[in-house]
Parts: structure tokens; sequence; C-alpha cells
């Protein structure tokens, strides 16, 4: 049966056509290039001969996203090999753990009690990868003053590494702290603004867009820049910021030296030389992700997630549907933080176009509303859109309703006072949604998350409900990649969704969610070489969910198209993307667009009424023998005569026998049958630990039988998925392998056991896999003994606990 792809709206012309008109319009108001895809249903699986014919998805082809990096030209310079005049492209490559339910969401907020949950940046627990010593602000600070010196961060040095990472600076940088740059410095002058954020030479005005944003927020502003620090008698050049990495608030500490050049701030700065948060906020974001190169290229909603928490949807406008100026206003009212941008010129830096407007820029959109407007021939409202160029110079929209445009002579005296209209060369411009869908080709709205409001009751309906999880793909485990890999997709991880309710005032009787998957810490690993994956999802709809196995099979896949996708597999941090759905349950898999490439990720769910999710997958535990292996195993052969008789050899006189005689009984009885180098030393002390009741370190003829029986298990499992007879299992066969032996694993554990037994390739060998199965088996034997009820519950003391954990 052949699935093939409409357009959201389309109809299919499929059998049983009354449930597929139902999925035939699960739509998204995202990127153009979204088409949905219809699920197959049952009663269609199924031909007239009774046999099931796999459903023919359409090939996913990845897109490759460049990060333009454009930077503003400073008139005190006019050397041309200077960073600020270069431009180039991140051509991103392909290549980066255990699926753990953030219970508690790291909330703040400033009533009702609220508090935010920081970490500080290499604690445990912080979500990050140490790289170096815990600092805590307040302990650092009081050190600093009751010794008298000033701050020097040794996590993030003022020298060039700091800088670049790639490459010797063009030219010198001088390190000077504020007091140093001009007299009588402030943290924040007369209130943080809009126009305190200006670019310097380095390529991130992406970041700038975003900084410019949030200061338009005064709860948000002050979670990310905390106000316990001024530059007056506290002072002990030390600050901090709060950013969110996903999932988690993250507290980073920096001194207060600051790159300059003759001078001047190179970077970041304000339009006031005495104020200078813009300057610290911009080297705290530059710490996390290592130097201030790797903040070079980026996208501008990257950063509205690390300042609010929230998810960000991108839109291309050209192909942007219908309602698109109803989604910015619902946007605007719910305080989320908007960007829009225009393609680069390739061949051309800082491209400027006829109407002042520039290639390859981000700029921030700090209002949409709609506007009084009163003409000769016609009176009503305008749909008007207000955006700032984070340069904060004369670089402006020269347009209609431009600054002093006379345009401005039909709108009313009282509606320019409501939208405080400056004509000030600030970069800050007006411009009507006609003419902004004309000239922007894309536009990013971060919705914040429920914990980045207050807790106004009467605002609740303006928040989202979110559910988030943490998951990884692993080589040879849980990287299966996309669809169009169907032997290896279902290895992914997986998450099943429960839609209940529609939206308000919705006729068709849907509901919006907002999906988005987002790959953790590659931006910090850029001086390793390592950059985004090309990552999706796809989303299935379940038709009877307490029926479907869990996790979700490779024939479940085969005979069963997905009712959605992401907008593109693409090369982006986060890929998202906003969906109607029919109330119902679905099971969304993120992946990587090629099998075996690891990552870290998270994974979000935003919608405007309650969800339920959980990770589609089994429960770790004892599971059944497979019934095609057991008849192997009911009686005993002149081999296994032979292995008993060796042993007895080996033990002599007391029908005993310690690890190393233990390891050539089995390395005679296996070497033969399999092409190994025998088994390893922990994996006979495992063995030996595993039976050994009385802790005597040898094991005697009952328990050899009994460790004899489980190994013909595990070797017969092992031999039916090595067919290739290489003493090799793929990762990908292993959990199936643990499966079949009477043992149940998920996608967590899973991963963890491709970590410690699996190679390189993702393989695990002979020994390997004993050594996994006997390990297995303890575990799950000691748990047995402390939990007699069968309550899934056991207790240790310490002393229990190290015992059985450092002897196996």
């Amino acid at each position: 049966m052949n699935c093939d792809w409409g357009e959201s709206d389309s109809s299919l012309a499929l059998s049983d056509a009354g449930e597929e008109e139902l999925f035939s319009s699960a739509s998204s108001s995202s990127e153009g290039s979204y088409v949905s895809a219809p699920r197959a249903p049952e009663a269609a699986l199924k031909a007239a001969s009774g046999t099931m014919e796999e459903v023919q998805e359409p090939e996913i082809v990845p897109k490759v996203h460049h990060y333009p990096i454009v930077s503003q030209r400073h008139t005190w310079c006019v050397d041309e090999e200077h960073l600020h005049y270069q431009a180039s492209y991140q051509h991103q490559i392909v290549h980066g753990f255990s699926s753990t339910f953030i219970k508690a969401y790291r909330c703040f907020g400033r009533s009702r009690g609220r508090r935010l949950t920081v970490l500080e940046m290499n604690e445990r627990g912080s979500g990050l990868r140490a790289r170096g010593e815990v600092q805590d602000f307040e302990k650092l600070r009081a050190e600093c003053r009751r010794s008298g010196r000033l701050f020097e961060d040794p996590e993030f040095p003022a020298t060039d590494c700091s800088i670049f990472f790639s490459r010797t600076p063009p030219r010198p940088f001088e390190w000077k702290r504020p007091h140093e740059i001009c007299s009588n410095p402030k943290f924040i002058l007369k209130g943080a603004s809009r126009f305190d954020v200006q670019q310097g030479e380095l390529g991130d005005c992406w970041l700038l867009a975003a900084v410019a944003n949030i200061t338009l927020n005064q709860e948000l502003f002050a979670q990310i820049v905390p106000s316990d620090q001024e530059m007056d008698d506290q002072y002990a050049g030390i600050f901090h910021f709060r950013f969110w990495q996903y999932g988690r608030w993250v507290d980073v500490v920096v001194d207060d030296r600051l790159p300059t050049y003759h001078g001047q701030l190179a970077f970041m700065h304000s339009q006031d030389n005495r104020e200078f948060w813009s300057a610290l906020l911009e080297k705290a974001y530059a710490k996390l992700h290592g130097s201030y190169e790797a903040l070079k290229g980026g996208t501008t909603c990257e950063a509205m997630e690390d300042f609010s928490g929230g998810v960000t949807e991108m839109y291309d406008i050209e192909q942007a549907p219908e309602n698109l100026f109803q989604i910015m206003l619902k946007a605007n009212q719910r305080q989320s933080l908007m960007s829009c941008s225009i393609e680069p010129d390739p061949y051309v830096a800082e491209a400027e176009m006829s109407n002042g407007l520039i290639k390859g820029h981000a700029y921030s959109v700090t209002k949409a509303c709609l506007a009084d407007i009163e003409t000769p021939r016609v009176q009503g409202k305008i749909p008007m859109v207000r955006i700032r160029n984070p340069w904060g110079n004369e670089a402006e929209w020269k347009g209609a309703f431009s600054d002093k445009s006379p345009e401005w002579n039909y709108i009313p005296e009282e509606t320019r006072r409501e939208l405080g209209l400056t004509f000030d060369a600030d970069g800050e411009f007006w411009m009507t949604f006609k003419d902004f869908t004309r000239n922007f080709q894309r536009l990013e709205i971060c919705n914040l998350s429920p914990d980045s409001l207050d807790d106004d009751e009467d605002d609740a309906s303006r928040r989202w409900e979110m559910s988030v999880f943490e998951g990884a793909w692993v080589r040879g485990a849980t990287a299966g990649g996309c669809r169009n890999y169907i032997n290896t997709f279902a290895h992914n991880p997986q998450y099943r969704i429960q839609l209940h309710d529609v939206d308000e005032d919705d006729e068709e009787r849907k509901c919006t969610v907002i999906i988005a998957v987002m790959q953790k810490n590659r931006r910090a690993q850029r001086r390793l070489g390592l950059d985004c994956l090309t990552i999706g999802f796809s989303i299935y709809h379940l038709n009877d969910p307490d029926s479907a196995p869990k996790p979700l099979d490779t024939q479940f896949f085969r005979y069963n198209c997905s009712v959605a996708r992401a907008p593109s597999f693409i090369n982006l941090r986060e890929v998202s993307c906003r969906f109607k759905l029919p109330p119902g349950s679905y099971c969304i898999v993120p992946s990587t667009f090629e099998p075996n490439e690891e990552g870290e990720f998270l994974i979000r769910i935003f919608s405007e009424k309650r969800n339920n999710m959980e990770e589609n997958d089994e429960e770790v535990g004892p599971g059944q023998v497979s019934d095609e292996i057991t008849p192997e195993l009911s009686q005993e052969s002149e081999y296994d005569r032979a292995v008993r008789q060796f042993f007895t050899q080996i033990a002599g006189d007391n029908l005993e026998v310690d690890w190393r005689e233990l390891k050539e009984v089995l390395d005679y009885a296996l070497k033969k049958e399999f092409e190994f180098d025998g088994f390893s030393k922990d994996t006979v002390r495992s063995m030996v630990a595993l039976l050994d009741v009385d802790n005597s370190g040898q094991l005697g003829l009952e328990e050899f039988k009994s460790l004899w029986s489980s190994i013909r298990l595990w070797k017969s499992v092992f031999k039916k998925h090595d067919r290739s007879g290489s003493s090799y299992l793929s990762g990908f066969q292993l959990r199936a392998a643990l499966n079949e032996s009477g043992y149940r694993v998920n996608n967590n554990m899973l991963n963890l056991l491709m970590h410690r037994y699996g190679d390189r390739e993702g393989r695990v060998a002979f020994d390997d896999f004993m050594a996994c199965a006997v390990k297995m088996k303890t575990c799950i034997e000691i748990f047995k003994d402390k939990d007699p009820r069968q309550t899934n519950k056991a207790t240790f003391s310490l002393e229990d606990w190290m015992e059985h954990n450092m002897y196996s």
C-alpha cells in the first residue's frame, strides 16, 4: 500500500476514509516545507489475500543550515583583516545519554513564594560537562572582600584562549576592568534598556537580538541578570548571570576583565560607555560555551531559549500560514520573544539593501500590534511591527513608516504616543506587517515556558502546559537513524503523549501542540571539531495504545505511516514545529538522520491544554526465556558431559575451582566454538561471584553446573543473533538477545550497557556479552533476595550495598 503525502488540508484517496480524514489534517503552522503524513488504518493494511503490505513513506532528505556571521564596522578601525570585516558560514558536520524525566521543572517567579532553583556551573546535576571547579558567587565575593583583592576567574582567564580556540588573535587585545576604561562605571545605568545592547566585533548579532528582547520583560531580565550586584561598596570584581541549559538554570560567575582595543570594548557594549551589564552578560555566555569565538554564528532562537527556557518556532515567512500576524499578536500577549532575519549574501558581508535593511543579520521584533490609521479614503486599523537592529545606529528601514516618513501623518497623535514613537538613530523602526512579510524571510518566536511567567491566575489562559524528558542517541543501542533506515529506526528513543482536551474556540476540535527536540552541549564542543547533528522527529498515532508494543517495533513502523513529522531533518541545535492533532494517543520518535550518530537531547512538549507524556518503553527486570531457545537446553549432550568431566579433572579432590581454574575450564569449552581470545579475568571473577554463596572465592561442582546451565543459554542466544559467526553482536541486537535470555531492559539501561560493554563500532564481543549477562543475572538475584514480597522495592544497608557491588 502506498501512503502518499499531501498538504495538511487535503483528503486522502484511501479506503476507510472516515478515520483517514481525521488524520489527513494533522497540520503544522511552521515552515512551509512541512507536509503531513496520514496513518495507515489497520483495516487497510490487509490485502484480499489476508497478508500485510509495507507502507511506503517518502524518503527523508536532510537540510544543511549555514550560520551567517556578520558584524558591525567600527569607526575606529580601518583594517579589513580584522574579525569584524569577515563573513563566514559554519557548515555543520554530522556527529555527541539515559532518559530521565525532569520531574521538578526549574521554576522561578516573583509571586506566591516561587523561587528560582539554580545550579552552579560545573556542579553535579547541572546537566553540563564539568570544565573546572564549582563556583559559588556569594562565597567568592565574600572571600575577595575579606582579602581586599579583586576576583580573577581561573576558569575563564584573561588570555587569548578565552577569545579564540582555532587561531591566534589578529591583534593584541588588552583585558581591562570597567574602572580602567572609564571613570565612575556602573553595572546598570538608569535601568536596563534594549538600547544598552550594541554589537562589537564578534559575529554574534543573533545573541544581541535576544539580549535586546529580554530587556522588554522585567521579570525575565531579573532572573538572568540578578540585582544583587553593583559597582559600589560591595564591588569585588565579580559578577554572575543565569542561563537556562537543557532543563536546568545554571549560575555562571565571571570577573569583570573585558577585552578591549584602543581602550574601547571590543565586543558587546552599551550605548553609554559607563554601563557594563551587557558586556559582562556576553562574557558569561562566552564562558558557558568555552570562548568568545564559540559564539560566532548562530540562530537567535538558541539564545532566546537559553534566556527563558522557552521553545522556539521558526517560520519561513514566504510559506508562513495565513494567520501569521495573529500568531505574532498572541505571542506578544504571552510575552514571547521574537526575532527576524534576511538570508545572507554569500559574497558580501554586511550587504545593505537599498531599503536600509541588512542581509544575513538578526533583528529583534519588539512589538506587534494593530494601530489606528486615518487617511482621506479609509479609516481603521493597520497591522504594525516594531523591529530593532542590534547595531543601535542609523542602519534602519527606509520605507513606509520609517523614521519621519510622511505615512506617520495618517496615525493619530494619541496612537503615536501609545506606541512610544521616537525618531532617533537608535536602530529601532516600525513597518507594516505587509512590508515585514515582503522584506524579511525568517521569523523566530520563543514561547515562554509556564515557569517563565508569573503566577497571576487571570493570565492562566496565556500559559502553555509543558512536558520535558532527557534522552540520548547511543551508537549501536538507541541511535537508529531516521525512517529511511527502517531496520534500525525502532531502536530510537520513543515517547508516548496523550492529548485529552481540544483547544478553546477551535471549530475543528483539535489540540495545538508544539514539539521540540534540542541536542545538548554541541556549541561548547566546537573546539573539539564537533557541531550540530542533523536531527528531526516523526509522530505516529496509536489507535489502540493498550495493545501496542512497548517500545514500538520494526513491524509497527513497516505497516504504519507517520501522521506528522518535523519540518525537516536539519543541523540546528533544536528542531521544533507546531501541530494541530485530534485528541488521542501518539508516539514521538526523535532521531538523527543517519544511524549510529551519538548525542544527548532534550524533548519538550508544549500544549494549550493538559497533556500526559511518558517514555514508550518497558520496565527493567526479569522476563521469560525465549521458547525457541528452551528446547535446546532441555537435554544434556555429550559435549556438556565432556565439559563437566574436564571440570572435575581441573578441580582435583576438593571439586572446587578458583577464577583461574574456572577460566581454564571455560576457555577449553568455548574457544573451539567461538573465535575469541578466551574469557577476561573480570568476566570469570564475576561468574564466580554470581554463585559464590559462602564468599569463599571458589565454585564447587553443583555451583558450576548451575553456572554452565546459564552459559549454555547465553551462548545459544548469542549464536542465534551472530549469524555471520564473527563472535560479535551488533549493538542493535543486544536488547533482543537479553530479552530472549530472560532479562528486560529499557533504553536507559541499554545505553549504559553499550557504554560499559560495547566497542567504538557499536558492537558487543562474545566475552563482553557473557559479562553483561552475568551482571544482569547477579543484579536481579540480589534484588530478589532483598524483595521477597515482590514489591519492586528493596532496602540495602551501606555495608550490603558495598559488599554486593565490590564483589560482583
